[in-house]
């Protein structure tokens, strides 16, 4: 049975605030509401966090949400990295008729 974790309290989001200004800067990303991002019209990545730490929950896939450590520097550029890439794969895909 999966573990529920809440998402990101304001506290949290604040912590977060160097890497979600620079999701803010990746093409295509649009920020609804703080800390929850969108790619065209889906859910693409939000934050969570628990007593293990601080998680981004991204659809680096474009379909499924899959969990990310964000706990340090190195693992907050990796991430940044990864979405930067598969939201610039996407951009080069033709959408499906």
């Amino acid at each position: 049975m999966s573990r529920r974790v809440k998402h990101a309290s304001a506290t949290a989001l604040h912590r977060l605030a160097p890497l979600i200004e620079r999701l803010r800067s990746v093409p295509g990303l649009v920020e609804r509401k703080p800390g929850t991002f969108y790619y065209r019209s889906n859910a693409f990545l939000h934050f969570h966090e628990d007593p293990a730490g601080l998680f981004a929950d991204a659809k680096l896939d474009l379909k499924t949400f899959e969990r990310h450590r964000v706990n340090t520097r190195a693992e907050r550029a990796a991430l940044v990295k990864s979405v930067a890439a598969a939201l610039a794969g996407a951009r080069h895909r033709v959408p499906p008729r």
